[in-house]
């Protein structure tokens, strides 16, 4: 008896799962294992001799028949008590949601025909099933019964630290500035995940796919809350009777969505977050080498900047916090382990290139002029075949300082570029003349040098009177992609979205 203390029981492995029990909407799956008696004092092994997962997740076709009202069409003609037959439908009155309760068509008794198959759902909670005659939910491991959830980076059992969070407020003044209408609150790039957005005014949110077409209160028209498939993912609108709404969205989303406000009265503030992986973190949030703050060539008398975007976007990412379940609101990830994507190197330049380099004159004088109009098929080819990038982008803010304007931008599409871009730049024009004139909130094609001082201490994207700037349409597209053949195959191309 004594040498048997020295031996625990234990479990032998698990066996192989069982076939499911349903070809699509959730089944469930079993498996055993057994226990091996080496002390016969030492009691049953911990645990459980069965284990159940979830299985054929995919849902099932439209036109698919419940699986409990299924069930009981499975008893129609059978006869019952004293020979007597009848048709059956799904009873939800019964008092234990896993088994099954059907009624008789026709009659006014329904009949309890013992435990619904596993992978039954159960009435009260969509996200229950019935599992050996109990409610269970599964485990982001698919067993039932489980702990484990995914955190806010999508990785089960994770703690927040694979990905990063970034959580803004939008502010606006509509009323005052007459921006009645649609205005864009901000874009969530495709890959983010647990992504909620929060209003509580009398506007509306609505939304947008990443080809820029309306998916929710779109058209003047406010859809009704509810479940939607969006970007790949479920996207979840809700809307109180006053002035409350949110999405809430799963993710992780598979392209770009773009977060509007129907803007019908001045807006309170705009709440939205989401979290990324650090590489595409870094793409969006990142700095570019482009993005100086300041020309430090020209040592102009620089002033304090003056915004002139009615817009206030405040950003927060602190260090992460081990969580044991998602929240859209949970605790912000840590900093990038890596450094964001690096600019391609500066190109070698030659004296012989400085004047390609030098900048124009800027205009110290308080009167500026009529602008010049820079259009037509041959400036639209030139421009297009020497000019370091052309690109799409949408002007997000409009600031000067001192005797220059910086617009800050985000790069839609790039049709030809020698130099990498990030997902946000800021565009320099050496003056205050607004030539060629960008406004805020519109998207144009641009077509840009990249300008590096004789030092070699500045590296900016240069808008100079010159430069071909014309209003984004669908016919400017089309006459754009045919001049690369026209150029040849000189610098890169990339693409960031459609």
């Amino acid at each position: 008896m004594r040498s048997q203390m020295h031996f625990m029981n234990e479990w032998a492995s698990w066996g192989g799962w069982s076939v499911c029990s349903r070809s699509c909407g959730g089944g469930a799956s079993v498996r055993t294992r057994t226990c091996i008696t080496r002390n016969l004092v030492g009691g049953p092994c911990p645990g459980d001799t069965r284990q159940y997962k979830i299985c054929n997740t995919k849902e099932c076709p439209a036109d698919s028949m419940d699986f409990r009202e299924l069930q009981c069409k499975a008893f129609n003609d059978r006869p019952l008590v004293a020979g007597s037959s009848f048709h059956w439908t799904t009873f939800h009155g019964g008092s234990n949601p896993c088994e099954l309760s059907c009624l008789a068509i026709g009659h006014n008794f329904y009949y309890n025909f013992g435990r619904v198959l596993d992978g039954t759902p159960c009435q009260s909670d969509q996200e229950t099933v019935c599992v050996n005659g109990k409610c269970l939910k599964p485990g982001c491991d698919l067993i039932f019964g489980s702990q484990q959830q995914e955190d806010a980076c999508m990785v089960c059992g994770g703690h927040n630290s694979t990905c990063l969070h970034h959580r803004s407020v939008y502010q606006s003044n509509e009323q005052n500035n007459g921006l009645f209408g649609y205005n864009e609150v901000t874009m969530i790039p495709a890959g983010a995940t647990h992504i909620r957005v929060t209003d509580n005014s009398r506007n509306y949110l609505a939304l947008q796919n990443g080809r820029s077409q309306f998916v929710i209160n779109g058209n003047w028209k406010i859809n009704i809350p509810g479940e939607y498939n969006v970007a790949g993912t479920k996207l979840l609108y809700r809307s109180s009777a006053d002035t409350w709404e949110s999405f809430e969205v799963p993710g992780p989303t598979k392209e770009d969505l773009h977060i509007m406000v129907l803007s019908t009265d001045k807006n309170s503030g705009i709440e939205y977050e989401y979290w990324l992986p650090p590489d595409r973190y870094a793409l969006y949030h990142g700095r570019s080498q482009l993005r100086q703050p300041h020309h430090t060539a020209n040592h102009l008398p620089f002033e304090p900047p003056t915004a002139m975007s009615t817009t206030i976007t405040t950003t927060t990412t602190t260090t992460t916090q081990p969580v044991a379940k998602p929240l859209f609101w949970g605790p912000a990830a840590r900093w990038p382990l890596q450094p964001p994507y690096q600019q391609q190197p500066v190109p070698r330049l030659e004296r012989d290139e400085n004047r390609r380099n030098r900048l124009p004159e800027i205009h110290r004088r308080g009167h500026c002029g009529k602008c010049r109009r820079v259009r037509g098929k041959g400036e639209r080819q030139r421009q297009y075949c020497q000019k370091d990038f052309v690109f799409r982008a949408k002007v997000l803010e409009k600031v000067y300082h001192g005797e220059e304007t910086r617009y800050d931008v985000q790069i839609i599409h790039t049709y030809r570029n020698r130099y990498r871009l990030e997902h946000r730049e800021f565009l320099w024009a050496p003056n205050k003349c607004d030539c060629p004139l960008l406004e805020e909130g519109h998207q144009y094609v641009l077509m840009l040098r990249r300008h590096i001082n004789y030092e070699r201490t500045l590296n900016r994207i240069l808008l100079e009177e010159d430069s071909y700037s014309q209003p984004y349409r669908a016919r400017e597209d089309g006459l754009l992609r045919p001049l690369e053949e026209l150029c040849g195959n000189r610098g890169s191309r990339t693409q960031f979205r459609e």
